[in-house]
């Protein structure tokens, strides 16, 4: 079975209506953030990783058109979440997209690993609403699911 092939749940372990599961993650700075202090919030997390070109073409649109409109918005949280690389590494991904919004550190991909096949591929984009719920879950890049994606969160905002 080719890993490009389209599988129902594009290889994820949660699904729409599943309470997200909960972790604690780092940023590069060394504040921690856990998912379940967040209630209350709208949460887009996103899977991503500098060697990953997809994220690259999509995080200019997340910044732009998600990042800069919600950013003042105490009932918003976004977060990257790098599977597998350094701070450092992380950081200069960062600067190169030009994307402004907190990513986080996922050294051992464990936090990717709750939520999808640790061997499945990014970028995901996952939609939690006010209550944690899961209300929408993306793979890859794709202009219709995105702005799809954009409309969902404004209409929970």
């Amino acid at each position: 079975m080719s890993i490009f092939s389209q599988e129902e749940n594009y290889q994820y372990k949660v699904k729409v209506g599943d309470i997200a599961p909960d972790f604690e993650m780092s940023l590069p700075s060394g504040q921690k953030v856990k998912l379940s202090s967040l209630r209350g919030k709208v949460v887009m997390l996103q899977f991503t990783a500098s060697w990953c070109g997809v994220c690259r073409k999509e995080m200019p649109h997340i910044e732009k058109e998600i990042w800069q409109k919600h950013k003042d918005n105490p009932n918003f949280a976004l977060y990257g979440i790098d599977r597998e690389e350094p701070a450092e590494t992380v950081l200069k991904f960062a600067k190169a997209t030009g994307v402004t919004y907190p990513i986080g550190l996922d050294p051992q991909a464990d936090i990717f690993g709750t939520y999808a096949e640790k061997e499945a591929g990014i970028t995901r984009n996952i939609i939690i609403d006010k209550n944690g719920k899961i209300v929408m879950l993306t793979r890859l890049f794709k202009m219709e699911e995105f702005n799809e994606m954009v409309a969902l969160i404004d209409s929970l905002l």
